[in-house]
């Protein structure tokens, strides 16, 4: 009698803690789920897409490529080349490629960044190196890297609150992977016809 009482009582403990375990799965899970829509949301609104995804061109002018969303600048199109007079405006203005995925101005040419959720995207990246991209314009959110170039408007989303910044981040990490290496910054002296 007193080892089915032992027993019992192992048992109930046992099923006990799996049931904790499967709630507090459950609870993160949704958790997680409203964060992902609440950063859809804000990347809605902040419309990361205009830039960060390359454009087709209808007859109704450019849309999104769903097909590749959030995959930055494709690395298969050719870098853009000025002419003299391009550069000369460029000193002047700020110019943008067809699909809106790459700007050239006085700091030379930037290309948006692929912030899809693969590796060559930020698929690796920390929360951390994620909240120092946005909020202080680190280059991959590396401590000691280079600033991020414009036409990214970091400087407006370094009052972010963090929760915000996370619903941004756990969205663009549920994102369809797209592998996309995006070329590094080109000075303007390289990029003369």
């Amino acid at each position: 009698m007193k080892t089915f009482i032992i027993s019992g009582l192992i048992l109930s403990t046992f099923f006990s803690a799996c049931k904790g375990v499967n709630e507090t799965e459950i609870s993160k899970n949704d958790n997680n789920q409203e964060s992902i829509e609440r950063g859809e949301y804000l990347v809605g609104i902040m419309d990361c897409a205009a830039c960060h995804t390359p454009k087709l061109f209808t007859p109704n002018g450019p849309v999104l490529d769903n097909d590749r969303l959030f995959s930055g600048f494709n690395s298969t199109n050719e870098i853009p080349q000025l002419s003299v007079d391009e550069l000369e405006t460029s000193k002047r203005w700020v110019l943008f490629s067809g699909d809106m995925t790459a700007a050239v101005g006085p700091w030379g040419i930037s290309y948006t960044a692929n912030i899809s959720s693969d590796e060559t995207g930020i698929g690796n990246w920390s929360f951390e190196q994620f909240k120092r991209a946005i909020t202080q314009g680190k280059y991959k959110g590396l401590e000691n890297g280079r600033p991020l170039l414009p036409p990214m408007p970091w400087q407006a989303y370094k009052d972010l609150k963090e929760d915000d910044l996370r619903a941004i981040f756990d969205y663009l990490k549920s994102t369809k992977p797209i592998e996309n290496v995006v070329p590094p910054p080109t000075s303007l002296t390289t990029t003369i016809d």
